[in-house]
């Protein structure tokens, strides 16, 4: 690929990379940042960021929440999910259907994700749905 891959990567997986700065997630923030890949966001998936970043579970602080909005939405290119969305396969969890939206209407290279529901998915949509580990070896090829 001559380009870095558009990715569209589920909520989980940003919150991990972001908030367990060395975790096993760590790789994936160094693709963004490092330019190796080039993440999308909607209205919806940044919302739903927002959102989870203020869980009491990760006792983030306003702060800290900016700085690690600030750690991922640079690297992101926006895309505008138009109305009526794109058409997408039916999910079992209602609240996955903007992360497909999102891929079909950027013209996502992977929608990387951790989430069961998402990945049943990946032999009925116009790109690979994968897990994570799967994303960072395709990195590497």
């Amino acid at each position: 690929m001559s380009r870095p891959p558009r990715v569209v990567l589920d909520t989980n997986l940003v919150l991990s990379a972001l908030v367990f700065a060395n975790g096993r997630l760590a790789p994936l923030r160094h693709a963004w940042q490092g330019g190796r890949c080039v993440p999308l966001a909607s209205k919806a998936t940044t919302a739903e960021l927002i959102r989870m970043l203020a869980y009491p579970k990760f006792k983030l602080s306003d702060e800290e929440q900016h700085e690690l909005l600030a750690d991922y939405l640079p690297w992101c290119a926006t895309v505008r999910i138009s109305n009526p969305p794109p058409d997408t396969p039916a999910c079992r969890d209602p609240f996955d259907q903007p992360f497909l939206q999102l891929a079909a209407a950027g013209k996502a290279d992977y929608l990387v994700s951790g989430d069961n529901d998402l990945l049943s998915l990946h032999d009925q949509f116009v790109c690979p749905i994968v897990t994570a580990e799967q994303f960072l070896a395709a990195l590497d090829t």
